[in-house]
């Protein structure tokens, strides 16, 4: 329950500041990055489309992601209020339903904006967004599910956001099968990155019924999971690179998986313990693989 000394205190309406806190700004480099990754992998000259990349990255990280964060601040306020009470939720900085008609305008923002890069963006951002309230708000909720949980801001902030980029610098139209493809395994890879987040909150989630992964299978198993998931997509992207004739690219994907897989013994060690440090390093080389393999694509030609 929110604390009503605070609410009683609170202001009538939020601060800049506190929507800015509720909007997370730390959260939005994945989409924002993933989306550059699709833009650059679209083929298409950068030159002259400065404006649209600039609104693209608007779209996939203050405008969509930004919503999926203040859709499950909203969410959760009952959850923050006991563990974080410090959330501008639960504190009072965001009073009554603010945090709700934030969420609600946001993704009236992001569609107006998506409605303005073409019919591919459209769609893809319906997408995105529903991804985002079905991930928090009942009756789906997919946060109570790792498996599922994990696989929606995986297609999310990944793949969706990739896509996006490559439709944006295509007028609209629909990318080529190897962008789709290259956005999905990246969207799966990432299934094992949200694990990572997951070792964290054990406690708190089996107080809470969620049922994350390191819940589900304990924490050894869960450990090696996030490990698999990471690395195996990026073992067919390599394969496919080599296939589309790109073997400086995919000799490069290849020794960041490597250095990847140094790091993964420590982890396993102790996955409760370094599940942050992995995390750090580990992800910094995952998503250099993704730019490297969207530098790939781009050699192949506009929509690949």
């Amino acid at each position: 329950m929110l604390r009503p000394a605070a609410l009683a205190a609170g202001p009538a309406r939020p601060s800049p500041a506190a929507v800015l806190e509720l909007l997370k700004p730390i959260t939005w480099f994945p989409p924002m990055w993933a989306f550059a990754c699709g833009a650059i992998s679209s083929g298409v000259p950068l030159a002259g489309k400065a404006w649209l990349v600039l609104a693209g990255i608007l779209l996939a990280g203050p405008l969509v992601c930004g919503t999926s964060q203040a859709v499950n601040d909203w969410f959760d306020r009952e959850v923050d209020a006991i563990n974080e009470p410090d959330r501008p939720i639960p504190s009072g900085r965001v009073p009554g339903r603010w945090g709700l008609m934030i969420a609600l305008g946001w993704t009236g923002l992001s569609l107006v904006l998506a409605s303005l890069l073409g019919h591919w963006v459209l769609w893809a951002s319906m997408a995105g967004l529903a991804l985002a309230w079905a991930y928090s708000a009942p009756p789906l909720r997919l946060k109570r599910n790792g498996w599922w949980g994990n696989l929606a801001v995986g297609v999310s902030y990944e793949g969706l956001a990739w896509v996006t980029g490559a439709a944006v610098m295509l007028n609209g139209m629909m990318p080529g099968a190897s962008i789709w493809l290259l956005a999905l395994l990246y969207s799966l890879g990432a299934h094992g990155i949200m694990t990572l987040n997951d070792f964290k909150s054990i406690e708190g989630d089996r107080r809470m019924d969620v049922a994350s992964l390191p819940v589900q299978l304990g924490v050894q198993r869960a450990a090696r999971f996030a490990c698999l998931a990471m690395a195996l997509p990026q073992c067919v992207v390599v394969a496919l690179l080599v296939s589309w004739g790109r073997p400086a690219h995919a000799l490069a994907v290849a020794g960041l998986l490597l250095l990847q897989a140094a790091l993964m013994p420590r982890f396993l060690q102790q996955p409760r313990l370094q599940a942050v440090w992995f995390s750090g390093f580990g992800v910094a080389l995952y998503v250099s693989g993704m730019m490297v393999s969207a530098w790939a694509l781009r050699g192949l030609g506009v929509a690949a």
